[in-house]
This record gives C-alpha cells, sequence and structure tokens, in this order.
C-alpha cells in the first residue's frame, strides 16, 4: 500500500496545508454548532418540543435554549409562556427529578445538587421544596455510606492519611456535609478524621 508521503507528490500542496485545514476545521464546527433558526412561533414552538424529548429543562434553560434558535425575544417570551401553561416546563417539577436522580443514580449529597440547580437557573425555593420532598424517598446518610463503600473497594492497601483526606475531600466536592462525612468515616474506618479547609463553588 502507498504512504502518505507518496501520495503527497501527485496532490497539490495547498491540499495538506495546516491552516487551510483549520479553517476548514473551524468554519464546519460554527455551521455544525449553530442551530436552525426559526421565524415564527410555530416553528420555535415545535423546537421547544424536540429539545424537550431529549431532556427536561428547567425555564432558564429554554430560555436560553431558544434565544439561540431565535433573535426575537418576545416570540422566547411567548413560547416559553405556552410552554409552562401547558405544564411542559415546571421549575418545582424539574427540581424533585433532578433531585432524585442527581441523589440515587450519581449519589450525590445536596450541597452539590442544590448548587447544579442553582447553576440552572431554578429558584431556592423550588430546591429546597425539592429536597424536603425527596426526604422519603433518598437517604443521605444511605447514600453517602454506599459511596464511601464503592470509592474504599477501589483503594489497594491500608488506608492511610493521605487516602482518607483524599476521600474526605471527593466527599465533600459530592456534596455531602462535612459533618455526616466524618461521622461515617469514621464508622466504617474507625479513624478519626479532622475537618479539612475546602471552600465551596
Amino acid at each position: 500500500m502507498r504512504d502518505l508521503a507518496h501520495v503527497r507528490k501527485w496532490i497539490p500542496h495547498r491540499t495538506f496545508s495546516p491552516l487551510a485545514s483549520r479553517c476548514s476545521f473551524l468554519y464546519a464546527s460554527l455551521m455544525l454548532g449553530k442551530p436552525r433558526q426559526a421565524e415564527t412561533e410555530a416553528q420555535l414552538y415545535d423546537a421547544a418540543i424536540k429539545i424537550l424529548t431529549r431532556r427536561a429543562h428547567s425555564v432558564s434553560e429554554m430560555k436560553k435554549a431558544l434565544s439561540r434558535r431565535c433573535e426575537q425575544e418576545k416570540l422566547v417570551k411567548s413560547v416559553v409562556e405556552r410552554l409552562k401553561r401547558e405544564n411542559l416546563i415546571d421549575d418545582a417539577r424539574y427540581a424533585r427529578q433532578f433531585t432524585r436522580h442527581r441523589a440515587e443514580a450519581r449519589k450525590q449529597g445536596q450541597f452539590r445538587i442544590a448548587r447544579e440547580l442553582r447553576a440552572r437557573g431554578v429558584a431556592d425555593p423550588h430546591i429546597a421544596a425539592a429536597f424536603k420532598d425527596s426526604v422519603d424517598e433518598t437517604n443521605p446518610t444511605a447514600i453517602l455510606r454506599e459511596r464511601i463503600e464503592r470509592k474504599l473497594r477501589v483503594y489497594r492497601g491500608k488506608i492511610d492519611e493521605r487516602k482518607l483526606a483524599s476521600l474526605y475531600r471527593s466527599l465533600i466536592g459530592a456534596g455531602f456535609p462535612a459533618d455526616l462525612i466524618r461521622r461515617e468515616l469514621h464508622r466504617i474506618t474507625h479513624k478519626d478524621v479532622p475537618e479539612i479547609e475546602i471552600e465551596r463553588a
């Protein structure tokens, strides 16, 4: 089989120009990354339905998604209000579903879940209500224990202070309260875990 160097002799040099390749890639990225623009309310509503078939969205997320597809703020606002009237987007429901999924499937704590919900534009009252509703369905202590046990299975050898501190930081990052983490780590490892100063985002 002829190698690339042999083929280059028979193809103009500009075909292999790094600048041309880079420009082509950038053009393709821009074209593929820009969603089709909606010109009417009906088109924008259809786009919103397609967005929701992929996953649930908060009201803020939907506004941003539609704004990328239509520069007319009036149309965006109208479609968002219609979606709310039809109960297709609802921040209270979104917060409950998001909280349940992140706790059960990803084993995340409330601090992490709350931070991510706020990043999606969900108001604190909806977040607090979601946590209250999830108490009967998701037990933070049980979730934390499962996460700790899963992490400990990965570690090899003795659990020293360095590994314990690393585990502590990962659990803080997952959104669990520091006092609960220290208590559960002590219960499982029989080691005292000092509080480590970590800034929350």
